[in-house]
């Protein structure tokens, strides 16, 4: 990391090419404390600046401050933003195939390994960079939340527990399994879950365990947790306007790119660690911690199995895009090749996993080619 840094400081005086003014315009619809913001935007713009001696400098506008989540793809393609972070599932007609990835990774039980694949596909895949490119972006970047379980004020344990119980879910494959439950998909803003769950109108909400203690505070409405692995979620950290970047020296180029490995590995360390602190504050606070009964666990391994069965045609059908199995078959084999890199790797370490996102992906994209098309 020293070397890339001193690397960015030496090349400092070439960086005066850019085709915008100095300060850029970073768009997160985050609030400044969520990990999605405060590792991949605040600490990232300001080392950045550090290594290019103040010739880039991105001015971060949180908590949709500059434009709302829905409109931050459009803001980015028009220049309103350089710089944003792009959640798929709000844009599906626009970003299908990147969708088509969201709705597989209801499978992945390793939340950092699905990152760095759906990283290494928005950056290298020919379609899924077509896509970002017809919708005005260069994508540098993802993350994936932990993985999902349930946090309810009636306890799941069983398959059989969840029949009839109002379920908040993310839509998609979640809604498809929770039916499959004989539970009540419930379609609210994870805004509204804490009142739902405060007041009886939801039982329970599909949630990483973050979302116990950070921002939503589900652990005080909350009474239990069952720790049935039921996924991630996928999307962009970093989205890039091409003009911006096109304007830019290579130098610069390779000094962001860099920059932006190191942000993707803090998110998901932060994001790690949180779950950790999650689930103890939990016990600690009286939630009840539930180990999946051998029936439901059998009963989502099944729903798995016939789901991404079914995903190639659903997908053509539902997001009218074409064949989607070379890439289905593309990310879960990269899914298998970064859990293979990532063992034994200290996943508390955000340096150490940086070191191997770069030195796997990152430093062998060319910043001289690389989105100057």
């Amino acid at each position: 990391m020293k070397k890339l840094l001193a690397l960015a400081t030496l090349t400092a005086g070439l960086m005066g090419s850019a085709a915008y003014a100095d300060v850029y315009q970073a768009t997160n619809w985050m609030a400044p404390v969520h990990i999605l913001n405060e590792e991949t935007y605040q600490k990232f713009s300001k080392d950045v600046a550090a290594a290019t001696d103040s010739a880039i400098t991105f001015e971060v506008y949180s908590s949709g401050a500059l434009v709302p989540a829905k409109s931050t793809m459009q803001a980015i393609r028009d220049g309103v933003a350089q710089l944003g972070i792009v959640y798929p599932g709000y844009t599906p007609s626009e970003l299908p195939l990147n969708n088509v990835l969201n709705d597989l990774v209801f499978v992945s039980d390793d939340d950092i390994a699905s990152a760095f694949a759906y990283t290494e596909m928005g950056m290298t895949n020919e379609r899924i960079v077509g896509e970002w490119k017809k919708n005005g972006g260069i994508f540098a970047g993802g993350y994936s939340t932990p993985v999902y379980n349930f946090v309810c004020v009636k306890p799941i344990r069983a398959a059989a527990d969840a029949n009839g119980l109002k379920i908040r879910t993310a839509g998609g494959a979640q809604t498809s399994w929770v039916e499959s439950l004989g539970g009540v998909p419930v379609s609210v803003p994870i805004g509204d879950v804490y009142s739902g769950l405060s007041r009886g109108s939801i039982d329970c909400t599909m949630s990483d365990p973050t979302n116990l203690d950070k921002g939503n505070k589900f652990w005080e409405v909350a009474k239990s947790v069952t720790t049935l692995p039921m996924g991630v979620v996928l999307g962009a950290n970093y989205v890039i306007n091409p003009g911006f970047w096109q304007g830019l020296a290579p130098e610069q180029r390779r000094v962001l790119l860099d920059n932006m490995a190191i942000g993707n590995a803090r998110a998901q360390v932060a994001y790690h660690v949180g779950v950790a602190a999650a689930m103890e504050g939990s016990k600690e606070r009286g939630l009840e911690i539930i180990e999946p009964s051998e029936d439901l666990s059998a009963k989502l391994k099944e729903f798995q199995a016939d789901f991404v069965a079914g995903l190639p045609k659903k997908s053509m059908d539902d997001r009218k895009v074409e064949d989607p199995t070379d890439l289905i078959e593309e990310f879960q084999a990269l899914q298998t090749k970064w859990k293979g890199l990532l063992e034994g790797v200290d996943r508390t370490d955000a340096d150490a996993l940086a070191k191997i996102l770069q030195e796997n992906l990152y430093s062998k994209i060319d910043e001289n080619s690389f989105g100057m098309n």
